[in-house]
């Protein structure tokens, strides 16, 4: 280690005066105009708004049916209700993602199973999905890990040969398109999450996307109490006037706010916007990060068109004289604020209680030990990016072997 960046490291001057962190919603001034609008209206939720929202996410995907929840974790959850799944079900999943992936199917009283994934793209590894099937799966809950696609041929496949539901959490992947078709109209059923680390942001909200008439009726119901108004789907000579509505499911109150939905239309029309100053971001990175021999670029499938929600880097550790988190430590120290996604869902306290073990994903478990999140969004500048690229190079070389 040469005396600068001894410095730097244990307290020498950082490469920036101010932090920055991994992600960072973009609001502009017509994005509030929209909601200072809505909130001015007659409706603040249940009303039209919400409605032009889904509409305008139809277009944009190209899937025929869009509904709009108030999380990403209740449009998983909506999405188990639909797809069936039920007590002794089980769902094949990934475990380097967020935890609502795999709980939705507890919520269901199903079991969640962890297919393992690609050392190169971070993807779940159709294989590994294959291997992992029994008479007890009913569904694949496939996770598009940074933005990028999972291998929708293999899965849709292997989903076919075995008669089970495509879900496709897409939480990270509003924007990406995969053989020039949009996410959210390439599974059984899409998942999307506008939490404000997202490409587009409702400050929370989320929304699944269908092609298939069945699956939105169900939708319908299970975001909103499994009520109907519609009096032609009511017991027969049950309708006693216009208040009147039934409950013919069990279902919950997963609504959105006509405010949120306001904020979203206004996000979803600068997406292109958006995914070309994190595709510009992405290619620097790349660019620069291939070069070194320390540090591992995650791969891209060619099929795959992607808007990055994430930037990781993988750590060659057997390059450095550091642990992960001595470099993340460092990188802190340079106010480059970086985060890891995801800890293995199976390690969480409440997992192994109920009987999952370390091991069970082992290419998962090797990667997630590697790996750590870069700034990434679109309001960062030039500058932005130049210092994210020197801290990395500047803990590289403090820490090089």
């Amino acid at each position: 280690m040469n005396n600068q960046n001894e410095l730097a490291i244990n307290g020498g001057i950082p490469v920036r005066d101010s932090k920055i962190f991994y992600g960072r919603q973009c609001i502009e001034a017509d994005d509030i105009e929209a909601v200072t609008g809505t909130l001015s209206s007659p409706f603040i939720t249940c009303g039209p708004k919400v409605t032009e929202f889904e509409k305008r996410l139809c277009d944009f995907t190209g899937a025929k049916y869009s509904v709009a929840v108030s999380n990403g974790t209740a449009a998983l959850h909506c999405a188990c209700i639909a797809a069936g799944i039920g007590p002794g079900d089980e769902v094949i999943t990934s475990p380097i993602t967020f935890a609502a992936s795999a709980n939705c199917a507890f919520y269901c009283g199903a079991k969640p199973v962890f297919a393992d994934i690609n050392p190169e793209t971070y993807n779940i590894d159709p294989e590994s999905i294959r291997a992992h099937i029994t008479e007890k799966t009913k569904a694949v809950i496939a996770v598009d890990f940074t933005g990028q696609v999972v291998q929708i041929e293999e899965i849709r496949k292997i989903c076919d040969e075995y008669n089970l539901v495509f879900i496709e959490d897409a939480a990270h992947s509003i924007g990406t398109k995969y053989n020039g078709d949009s996410v959210g109209s390439l599974a059984d059923m899409t998942t999307f999450s506008f939490h404000p680390v997202k490409t587009i942001t409702g400050g929370e909200g989320g929304a699944i996307l269908t092609n298939n008439k069945d699956y939105y009726d169900k939708l319908t119901l299970a975001h909103a109490h499994g009520i109907i108004r519609d009096k032609q789907m009511m017991e027969e000579g049950a309708h006693e006037g216009v208040w009147y509505y039934e409950q013919i499911m069990l279902g919950y109150n997963y609504r959105m706010t006509d405010f949120q939905a306001a904020l979203l239309i206004s996000q979803l029309s600068k997406m292109e916007r958006f995914k070309s100053r994190r595709k510009t971001i992405v290619a620097k990175y790349d660019e620069v990060f291939s070069k070194m021999p320390e540090i591992i670029v995650q791969k891209e499938i060619p099929e795959s068109d992607t808007c990055r929600h994430l930037y990781i880097i993988g750590l060659d550790l057997e390059k450095l004289t550091c642990t992960r988190k001595e470099f993340f430590d460092a990188m802190s120290a340079e106010n480059v604020q970086c985060q890891v996604h995801y800890i293995p869902v199976y390690w969480f306290p409440y997992y192994k209680n109920l009987g999952y073990e370390k091991g069970l994903c082992p290419v998962a478990e090797d990667v997630y030990s590697k790996i750590m999140s870069i700034p990434l969004y679109p309001l960062m500048t030039d500058d932005d990016v130049d210092d994210v690229i020197t801290a990395v190079k500047k803990v590289v070389a403090a820490y090089r072997k």
